[in-house]
């Protein structure tokens, strides 16, 4: 398979100007976690990097086992061609699509537990070189460093941490190059459907929670940014908390949202949501504009490596005299060929 290089982060021009405002620089260089060297190689060790919770930790040599415990990290350490560094990951690992798609081999391994029930004992007998972890597993990160382990933590909770985290998991496990070229491509895609959207209206859209359509993700989520991206409005964007909101039905239909949108995960239906008599009055659900997001790869409205394909897509329901189908399903292919070595069915994506 040929494969395709993108854009460095500083090559692409369009990158501090992408819908939302969210300038998209070499997170490294923001956050102070290093550098790269001018060519783009990757780092030498030992290496001392900043993770998400600011605390600096040293990696003496370059790390050859990895245990991940969050989805999100274990997903950009496939897209850095690192699947076969890992020897434990988080639980539930055979929900996640992406993974028999890209690495099967990954749900043969041991896991090493959740967010709320992480196997410490566990993960310490795989004897990694490197444990990556979300944020909120910070209280069990001084038990993890007295078993021995060097312990990287994340937080991708927006679009500029997400990005911030591929940086720093490229950089401590000196594949920083790579973590560049997927930096770039998120860019370079992002600003081509800047450029294709222009000065298009904004249709104001409602995105449906996981658990509950009466929940939503106001403008302190990720989510908030998928939408703007596309070219849309968020409707709930006055809400600035970073977790998923509950809200009325009387809110929604003050809010009148011209498109509704489903979460990827999410444990109802479109045919739910055109049902339900509480929504008759809705001018999206009048008017049949009800979609449910892309999950069958992974989600895209979370903050995985491939998020910027949910602007993408969104952006081919609000505008797709601007941006069709066959614009984000072209991307997707690309991207999925490229970073995680395999041909997605996109027409079910």
């Amino acid at each position: 398979m040929k494969r395709r290089f993108w854009k460095t982060v500083s090559a692409v021009t369009a990158a501090a100007m992408i819908v939302s405002g969210v300038p998209a620089v070499s997170m490294a260089e923001e956050a102070g976690t290093g550098a790269l060297a001018a060519d783009g190689a990757d780092v030498r060790f030992p290496v001392t990097v900043t993770d998400q919770l600011g605390r600096e930790v040293t990696i003496g040599e370059e790390p050859q086992t990895l245990v991940s415990g969050y989805y999100i990290s274990t997903s950009m350490l496939i897209g850095l061609g690192l699947e076969d560094r890992l020897t434990g990951i988080e639980a539930k690992a055979d929900t996640r699509p992406i993974y028999s798609l890209a690495a099967p081999e990954l749900l043969e391994l041991p896991n090493v537990g959740t967010a709320k029930e992480f196997d410490l004992e566990g993960c310490a007998a795989l004897a990694p070189d490197l444990v990556i972890v979300p944020a909120r597993l910070k209280d069990s990160i001084p038990a993890l460093e007295e078993l021995g382990m060097t312990v990287i933590a994340v937080k991708p909770e927006d679009d500029a941490m997400m990005l911030e985290a591929l940086e720093l998991i490229g950089e401590a496990t000196g594949t920083q190059a790579r973590a560049d070229e997927l930096v770039g491509c998120y860019n370079q895609k992002l600003g081509e459907l800047s450029e294709a959207l222009g000065d298009c209206g904004t249709p104001s859209v409602y995105l449906g929670g996981n658990s509950s359509f009466l929940s939503t993700a106001g403008s302190g989520m990720y989510q908030n940014s998928m939408i703007e991206r596309a070219g849309g409005a968020n409707v709930a964007a006055e809400i600035e908390e970073a977790n998923w909101t509950d809200i009325s039905y009387e809110q929604i239909l003050a809010w009148n949202p011209d498109v509704i949108l489903l979460a990827a995960d999410a444990s109802y239906s479109v045919d739910d949501v055109l049902a339900d008599e509480n929504l008759s009055g809705v001018t999206a659900v009048a008017n049949g504009a009800v979609y449910q997001i892309p999950g069958s790869i992974e989600a895209w409205d979370s903050p995985v490596p491939a998020c910027f394909l949910g602007s993408l897509w969104a952006a081919s329901v609000l505008h797709g005299d601007l941006w069709s189908a066959d614009d984000y399903q072209a991307a997707a292919v690309e991207f999925y060929e490229t970073f995680y070595g395999f041909t997605p069915d996109v027409t079910t994506a």
